[in-house]
């Protein structure tokens, strides 16, 4: 939904106009000279627009993405050249990392279902979305677990579940398993599944496996199906806190959900961790990109001591 969104917002947007004439409600894509008119308006958001995510991730990807489909898919204009428009180059940034003392001063600062949240991508390097979907069955207390479904690349990885924080998630399931039940009781209790699994389980969205780890509070209607259902949290709200706690702490770093997963990985390297162990937990197709923690844990820029440090030299 959010995808969908998202595109649809971006193809809203006016497109590129020209001087010639032609019917008004005619897509500028479909008019004399399209070639060039359609290049410029795929290109332009990633070339042209110099804005980029906290996390270096250029926003032109989205409408370029968006663009291509417009053109491609609803407009059936179609040109040799559309899968090779140039992309907006990503800036080469390292991560920013708390130390230890820094992110255990800001998991205290968190109180309630934002600081279990918190504490599991910290303790277990998932990303903000990932903690967020996190169902049920997905969570293995006996093999000390957690299996994160349809990552990022839709892949399926296992990573660990911290015992600090595992009876505190199991009391916290328990709460859940008795407001799901009250939603049963009142007629409600579905939640929303993939359409292949739904298809073939018709009766497992009111399942208990099923359920979101971290539910809303409040039931709302599914935009695609008006079923009143109850979804997962949103996560503008650990996002808020999160902000909240860094002013507080006065912490002047750019901190981020993020950050916790950063933290996570430079943390299991400074303890003697496998790179490659780290890459499996993370989820990196490409271990250049676990690489990169490696950096952030040198002391110094690459470990090198200032001359200014330098202990004075006596001169006979």
């Amino acid at each position: 939904v959010r995808l969908l969104r998202d595109y649809a917002d971006v193809c809203a947007r006016p497109q590129p106009q020209t001087p010639e004439p032609g019917p008004p409600e005619r897509h500028p894509g479909r008019r004399a000279g399209r070639g060039n008119r359609i290049r410029r308006a795929v290109r332009r958001p990633g070339t042209r627009r110099h804005v980029f995510g906290a996390h270096g991730r250029p926003h032109g990807v989205l409408p370029q993405n968006s663009g291509l489909f417009l053109y491609k898919e609803v407009l059936n204009v179609d040109h040799p050249w559309l899968g090779d428009v140039v992309r907006a180059k990503r800036p080469s940034r390292l991560p920013v990392v708390l130390s230890r003392h820094d992110t255990k001063r800001l998991l205290n600062e968190l109180t309630g279902t934002n600081w279990l949240i918190a504490n599991l991508l910290y303790g277990s390097g998932l990303r903000l979305m990932e903690a967020i979907r996190l169902r049920v069955k997905d969570i293995d207390f006996d093999y000390e677990q957690i299996i994160v479904r349809s990552g990022k690349g839709f892949k399926d990885r296992t990573t660990v579940l911290p015992n600090a924080i595992a009876k505190h998630l199991q009391k916290h399931l328990i709460k859940i398993k008795d407001q799901h039940q009250h939603d049963l009781e009142e007629g409600f209790g579905s939640v929303y599944l993939p359409i292949a699994i739904e298809r073939k389980y018709p009766n497992s969205n009111k399942e208990w496996s099923w359920q979101y780890v971290f539910p809303s509070s409040k039931r709302s209607v599914d935009p695609q199906t008006g079923v009143i259902r109850r979804h997962h949290l949103s996560e503008k709200n650990l996002q808020r806190a999160i902000k909240q706690a860094t002013r507080k702490l006065g912490i002047v770093k750019p901190i981020s959900t993020h950050t916790l997963r950063h933290c996570f990985a430079t943390h299991l390297l400074e303890d003697g961790y496998d790179i490659r162990t780290i890459q499996e937990l993370l989820g990196h197709k490409d271990l250049k990109t676990t690489m990169i923690y490696t950096h952030v844990m040198k002391k110094g820029a690459q470990c090198v001591r200032s001359p200014i440090d330098e202990p004075e030299t006596v001169t006979v």
